[in-house]
């Protein structure tokens, strides 16, 4: 990496899991909606929620709480959708709120710590440390394993 791509900016949308807060890649986000009931898919995992209609599209929903292992989410009217892709696939991420855009620099995310363990440091890629707050960097293509990419679209 050049020394500039160290101080460009990078925008992330920080939203909020629980107490926790995390953040992804603005460039992955298509859009931000409200939560809508999901239909369930049998067989699925157990983050899926299942699938909803956007616009003609059928697009699956992963309870992003569950998938992190912060227990399975229960949907009220405050949650919303990030509808973001995944590599060739397009799926809706449920999460509590957005809570802020962020434009930060290379050089501010730090290395996951080691004492997480392998599954959460292939989808949790660094930590932001922000006014007082540690934001989680998620890269989104560690988050589903291509296989379940496939069974949930």
């Amino acid at each position: 990496m050049s020394q500039n791509a160290l101080h460009d900016p990078r925008e992330l949308i920080a939203f909020r899991i629980g107490d926790q807060e995390f953040c992804v890649d603005i460039r992955a986000v298509r859009e931000i909606r409200g939560w809508a009931p999901a239909t369930p898919l049998p067989g699925a995992p157990a983050y899926v929620r299942g699938v909803i209609n956007l616009r003609g599209a059928v697009l699956p929903i992963v309870d992003l709480s569950g998938r992190l292992g912060l227990g399975s989410a229960v949907p009220s009217a405050r949650h919303v959708i990030i509808v973001a892709r995944l590599g060739m696939r397009t799926v809706g991420l449920l999460v509590e709120a957005v809570s802020d855009i962020l434009s930060i620099s290379e050089d501010a995310i730090q290395a996951t710590p080691d004492v997480a363990c392998d599954t959460v440091r292939s989808f949790v890629k660094g930590v932001i440390p922000m006014d007082g707050r540690m934001i989680s960097l998620i890269a989104l293509d560690g988050l589903l394993p291509e296989a379940e990419v496939e069974e949930a679209a």
